[in-house]
């Protein structure tokens, strides 16, 4: 009973109905994954694959110094994190059309599976060039980025990232401030009564933590045990997303006998 409880928990955590519970319990968990990828992937390619504006001020630096290729690779990279959460938006809205349960779950069992291709292949992918220049293996991480973040901001609303936390601390800052604003001798009905939102706060304070744990755990996974760090990450993922992918596979295959029983009774 206990196990079914479980299974039927972690299928509602990617599945298509979303509760602000279930967002931040997967948000957390995301965050984690997404600090130990970026972490351990900057030792194994040296460099931040999720950090967008740091690899277009990069461009604009190459610009005025004339180091073309780093432009080439900032494209390639770049490209790769656009090409990541374009993906995303083509399988969620592929799932809102069908009125599939694996809306979000779809998305995360791709990244768990490059996940799984880098850390099973990474060591011979290292240094093999790809597109503009780009390393492969830098590519392929910027596309997972770019697949992830854009997951947590599907069923999110644009509200959450998990994979870059400037936008995280922007918030966290906010939340203090109106925290620590004094509101003088008004009070709570007065109309500019300034209130901070503490669960919220509560939640970006568990989110940074849970990036920065993970990234701590994917560093050390890396220095330790290299490149096959990330298939432990890969395994989390697919706990996370492969029971409302089996959901609509069942359903799929339900159909499709329907379909056959009623054309050979035709």
């Amino acid at each position: 009973m206990n196990l079914w409880h479980s299974w039927r928990y972690v299928r509602r955590l990617t599945g298509r109905t979303r509760t602000a519970s279930n967002n931040r319990t997967l948000s957390l968990v995301l965050a984690f994954v997404a600090g130990a990828a970026n972490a351990g992937g900057f030792l194994a390619v040296q460099q931040y694959t999720s950090h967008m504006t740091g690899i277009v001020s990069a461009m604009a630096d190459a610009v005025a110094l004339g180091t073309w290729d780093v432009i080439l690779t900032g494209i390639g990279g770049l490209m790769s994190f656009i090409g990541g959460s374009a993906c995303t938006a083509i399988m969620v809205s592929y799932a809102r059309r069908h009125r599939l349960e694996s809306e979000y779950a779809m998305p995360l069992l791709l990244e768990a599976m490059l996940l799984l291709g880098f850390g099973m292949l990474g060591a011979r992918l290292h240094g093999v060039q790809g597109f503009l220049f780009v390393p492969v293996t830098v590519a392929l991480l910027c596309f997972i980025m770019g697949l992830q973040n854009a997951v947590v901001s599907q069923y999110s609303g644009a509200q959450i990232r998990t994979t870059h936390i400037t936008g995280l601390v922007t918030d966290l800052g906010i939340e203090l401030g109106r925290l620590f604003y004094w509101n003088r001798s008004h009070g709570r009905q007065y109309p500019l009564y300034i209130q901070a939102d503490r669960d919220h706060l509560w939640i970006l304070s568990l989110m940074l933590l849970s990036f920065f744990v993970g990234g701590v755990t994917g560093a050390l996974g890396f220095k330790h045990l290299g490149y096959v760090s990330t298939v432990w990450l890969a395994l989390i993922l697919v706990v996370l997303a492969v029971a409302p992918v089996i959901r609509d596979m069942r359903m799929a295959l339900r159909h499709w006998r329907h379909w056959r029983d009623w054309n050979q009774n035709q």
